[in-house]
């Protein structure tokens, strides 16, 4: 016997995308004046964990976007509840988690090296 969900919960993947895509904007607006601002205070070196600060509510907003997406999307696909949450809920924190790492270590390699140092198109 099949397991079909009574109530699929679409209006879920929806607000799922949404908050994930909206959080998005909202990271590339951050990170954009972050940038700007580091080439206006070139010489003065500031506080890392102070753009990490910044950067931290638009990524964990992403994050929750992604985990309700994937939660949501598996429990369309007739994954029981607990199941989902099982599979989804690990999947985006890990995910996040090492996105987060490379964006950080980017940063502070990009904060270093100038940005120069990341144009890969000069490489070729």
């Amino acid at each position: 016997m099949y397991y079909f969900p009574e109530q699929p919960p679409y209006l879920l993947l929806a607000v799922g995308l949404f908050i994930a895509v909206t959080s998005g904007f909202g990271l590339t607006g951050t990170l954009k004046v972050i940038v700007q601002k580091w080439r206006k205070d070139s010489a003065e070196k500031s506080d890392s964990n102070f753009y990490s600060r910044q950067l931290l509510v638009p990524f964990l907003g992403i994050t929750f976007g992604i985990i309700l997406f994937l939660y949501s999307g598996l429990a369309i696909f007739g994954f029981p509840t607990l199941l989902a949450l099982g599979v989804g809920l690990p999947l985006g924190l890990l995910t996040c988690l090492l996105l987060w790492l490379q964006l950080s270590s980017m940063l502070s390699f990009a904060k270093n090296k100038g940005m120069q140092a990341l144009d890969l198109d000069s490489l070729s």
